[in-house]
């Protein structure tokens, strides 16, 4: 990638997350490779590093991925810059997807020339990243920004995390999944039902749900109001916690509300949080699409070679 934000080499496979992490790396490494082949062939200059996006918690100072709900158990720990640095000997960064996504939203996207912003991501999970004063939070433990896993709800639904109540246990496309199956097998869906008959109950996911409201479906019709809500309450809160200029969206789900989405957090914030943060904020969906982590590589890198805060990963914390 150069400065500007051009792709000079893209290649793309599915993550092998079933087969263990192992599987994940090579197939990292492999991907890595056949893109700077593809660079080469069209007289780019050689990379100089690697910058990695991935689902958290993690540690980005060590570059271990340290415990992801949506990977699974056997990624805690995983050393994956390391490992990658290792491999095809060139600095590595690690960063949680949703981060590397605000410096692409800041860099070249809907929060440029904006030091104060939240990013959002609703997708398979519910993912945040805050930008104050224009520098990523990452707190002490580099976890700052887990947004998704503020609790809503004291009694509520299990998240995948573990914990109860959290954003992400509504709002995020594993989550409406799970509500279609449980109306599929309460039998309050005949909509779900046909889904069901036609791809499989296991297949059911977010966007069967949304098109079902739009069919006219009450049941998926609730399911996607209580995600819109949870959304709403959600950045009331977060106006209220930390005073952003701009609140920036992103993710499939997120893409494919649009403002149905977006209007009722706009309407909760404008009564729900106190008078000067409220007026101040704007709720915008993010510009760059699904390309967005690959467009956040470059400021990440640049930061990152340079920032004495952030030391290169060593490959011999691969054994960690």
């Amino acid at each position: 990638m150069l400065p500007d934000g051009e792709r000079v080499g893209r290649t793309a496979r599915l993550t092998p997350v079933a087969e263990g992490p192992a599987a994940v790396i090579e197939a990292c490494a492999e991907t890595l490779e056949a893109a700077a082949a593809v660079a080469r062939r069209e007289g780019s200059p050689e990379p100089t590093a690697i910058g990695i996006s991935s689902p958290g918690p993690l540690d980005p100072r060590r570059g271990i991925v340290t415990d992801s709900p949506n990977l699974g158990a056997d990624f805690r720990g995983l050393p994956l810059a390391p490992e990658l640095e290792h491999r095809l000997g060139l600095p590595a960064f690690l960063e949680r997807d949703t981060n590397v996504a605000a410096l692409a939203e800041m860099t070249y996207g809907a929060a440029r020339s904006v030091e104060d912003f939240l990013y959002l991501t609703v997708s398979t999970g519910f993912g945040g990243s805050i930008v104050s004063e224009g520098r990523l939070l990452h707190g002490p433990d580099g976890m700052a920004g887990e947004l998704g896993h503020v609790q809503v709800d004291l009694e509520g639904a299990t998240c995948g995390c573990g914990g109860v109540g959290h954003v992400e246990a509504y709002c995020s496309g594993v989550a409406i999944a799970r509500r279609a199956r449980a109306a599929l097998k309460g039998g309050r869906s005949a909509f779900l039902a046909q889904r069901a008959d036609r791809d499989g109950p296991a297949e059911l996911g977010a966007d069967d749900v949304a098109e079902g409201e739009d069919a006219g479906d009450l049941t998926c019709a609730r399911i996607m109001a209580q995600a819109r809500a949870v959304f709403a309450a959600a950045c009331v809160g977060f106006v209220n916690v930390f005073n952003p200029s701009l609140i920036v969206v992103g993710g499939a789900i997120a893409q494919g509300q649009g403002d149905r989405l977006l209007r009722p957090a706009r309407d909760a914030v404008s009564i729900g949080t106190f008078p000067t943060p409220g007026a101040r904020v704007r709720i915008v969906l993010a510009d760059l699409g699904g390309d967005v982590s690959l467009a956040g590589a470059y400021p990440l890198i640049a930061d990152r070679l340079v920032n004495p805060r952030w030391p290169r990963p060593s490959a011999s914390a691969a054994s960690a």
